[in-house]
């Protein structure tokens, strides 16, 4: 591997590992974006089917809040997202409470994505 390309690699699975052995339940655009392309998280969207299907993070998973089963996601590190960071954080707490703590939520969710200037895919 190029030294170049282990560099962002190294640093995403710091954050990943800051994130979720310390509890820390937040991540940022940029480090949600870096966890994700580096492979170390899967992005896990809590919004309704209509949102997700109007404007949608690419690679993210469908899992609505409405029909969410924390027993039901893929058995990986998480970040869940939504429109503004409410929903997602209600994930956590059901996550939590499932006894899964390999989650952190997207920080101000599609809305802080979209500010970061960070893609998304419409329709």
């Amino acid at each position: 591997m190029s030294p170049l390309l282990a560099i962002p690699i190294l640093g995403a699975v710091y954050l990943i590992a800051r994130t979720f052995l310390k509890g820390r339940p937040t991540m940022s655009p940029k480090e949600a974006s870096d966890a994700v392309e580096a492979g170390t998280a899967v992005l896990v969207d809590v919004r309704e089917p209509v949102e997700f299907l109007t404007d949608r993070i690419e690679g993210a998973i469908s899992v609505p809040l409405s029909t969410f089963d924390p027993y039901r996601l893929p058995k990986a590190n998480i970040v869940f997202q939504c429109g503004s960071g409410k929903r997602s954080l209600t994930a956590i707490q059901l996550s939590a409470n499932a006894g899964l703590h390999h989650t952190a939520h997207l920080q101000g969710g599609l809305a802080a994505w979209k500010q970061a200037g960070l893609p998304t895919v419409r329709g």
